[in-house]
């Protein structure tokens, strides 16, 4: 199958066309089909698999094809798409505009961080698409700059993360704000409980994908596990990037200050090191992330603000300093790498205070990591367990409970975190440079659902 047969307009293939793509990812054959039918949509798929095209494409179409309301003189938002956190929510919106180049729709981006006032005059000037964080659009609809009456397609991107985030009462408000009648497209990393329970509320007879078996660990990835020390944690990585010459490092630290310490540690050692935290303002961030693409630092050291946003041409290395004490979490962190079918290693250093977040992990992806032992870094045998400092100061949860902020999010999250790959074929998965090329890819798994109908009803400030 190709993008062609797809039903997309001669203005959209033009610009997929012109990045060199010509076959669809599984999730994209299932989701575009699906969503131009015009039916609710619930859908999983790994991280790195072309899902941001995979809602982008259709609801440009779809949008494309519908009729302007002629009774406002200005355009008013159509189609609305939510996002977790400022980096992913920077990313939809350059799908948006890649897409939608030779399209006369136009589009706008908002988020927490930086000023509002040109955000208002963007959306004030008309526009068909709105990306948003749910802080930054609540804001703005609090001071009426902002009007969701005429939303005809809702997109909620990484929908657990936003939940883990504690952005359920947020959407809450958000959703009561849009029509009754309207489209509603709900994609997430996994299916769990709480997605569900979205779902059932949000949606209306949805069709239903997954292209990969819920929290599932991508096979191009290369996962190992080094048992270590807590104190010779430093050490061991500082030699592995150095004996292996590792050019591109993504590592994951479990808190803020965690991550600032290893920085130092790093310069220390000679390895250049930046963070990415929710400390940081927007420009350090954006700063950070641009270093680390044009290879000017070696490791980027982040908190899991940055597990689902980072985008990163072939990245081919991922560190869990820390492992998280979400185990889901591990899944995103690890799918920063072996994205759009290349390949990456995933490597992990667990000291005896992780043990039991090892388990929980194994215990989520059904697989047991391989253990290596790094000669000079062998653990203490007699070594005793130690209370772990957890990100947000909270107490250790189990698999399968949700994870929320103490405090409310748009207080307690003033930053946050949040992409996809150059492809190795000629799928999509983010927008990039022209003349890839081109592979064939196999047809994805498609978990059966009701089939869609043409229903059309239904801050943190990022």
């Amino acid at each position: 199958m190709q993008f062609k047969e797809l039903g997309l307009s001669e203005h959209i293939l033009k610009a997929i066309n012109e990045h060199g793509y010509t076959t669809p990812t599984p999730i994209q054959a299932q989701s575009i089909p699906a969503i131009l039918n015009g039916g609710d949509l619930l859908a999983a798929a790994q991280t790195g698999t072309g899902k941001t095209a995979g809602f982008t494409l259709p609801v440009l179409q779809r949008l494309l094809t519908s009729p302007v309301n002629q009774a406002s003189r200005r355009r008013q938002v159509r189609g609305l798409i939510l996002t977790p956190t400022r980096e992913l929510a920077a990313q939809v919106h350059a799908s948006v505009q890649t897409y939608g180049k030779y399209t006369q729709l136009k589009s706008t981006v908002i988020f927490g961080g930086v000023g509002a006032n040109p955000q208002i005059k963007a959306i004030q000037s008309g526009i068909d698409i709105l990306v948003a964080t749910p802080g930054r659009l609540l804001d703005l609809m609090g001071q009426g700059a902002i009007s969701l009456q005429h939303v005809e397609i809702l997109v909620l991107d990484e929908a657990d993360r936003m939940l883990d985030m504690g952005f359920l009462r947020d959407i809450k408000k958000i959703l009561a704000a849009l029509p009754k009648q309207r489209q509603n497209l709900l994609f997430s990393a996994t299916f769990s409980a709480e997605i569900k329970a979205l779902a059932n509320d949000l949606l209306n007879s949805p069709a239903l994908i997954e292209v990969a078996r819920s929290n599932s660990t991508n096979e191009a990835i290369t996962q190992l596990m080094h048992p270590v020390d807590r104190g010779n944690k430093h050490p061991l990585l500082a030699h592995l990037i150095k004996s292996n010459n590792w050019k591109q490092v993504l590592v994951f630290t479990r808190t803020k200050h965690g991550a600032n310490k290893l920085v130092l540690q790093l310069e220390k050692d000679g390895i250049t090191a930046m963070a990415i935290h929710g400390n940081k303002s927007q420009t350090a961030r954006t700063k950070a992330l641009a270093d680390f693409k044009a290879g000017k630092i070696i490791t980027l050291v982040a908190t899991d603000i940055a597990a689902r946003g980072i985008d990163i041409d072939q990245l081919p290395h991922v560190i869990n300093y820390d492992l998280p004490n979400v185990p889901e979490d591990y899944v995103h962190r690890i799918g920063r790498t072996g994205r759009a079918g290349s390949n990456g290693i995933a490597v992990s250093l667990v000291c005896v205070d992780e043990h039991g977040m090892l388990k929980d992990i194994e215990r989520l992806i059904k697989q047991t990591l391989p253990r290596e032992v790094i000669a000079g870094f062998e653990p203490d045998p007699n070594a005793v367990a130690q209370p772990i400092q957890l990100r947000s100061q909270q107490a250790p949860q189990r698999h399968g409970q949700a994870r929320h902020n103490a405090a409310s999010p748009r207080g307690a999250n003033q930053s946050k975190r949040s992409g996809q790959n150059k492809p190795a074929s000629s799928t999509i998965t983010a927008p990039k440079k022209p003349h890839r090329k081109t592979n064939t890819q196999k047809p994805g798994h498609f978990a059966k659902g009701p089939k869609p109908t043409g229903h059309t009803g239904g801050s943190s400030n990022h």
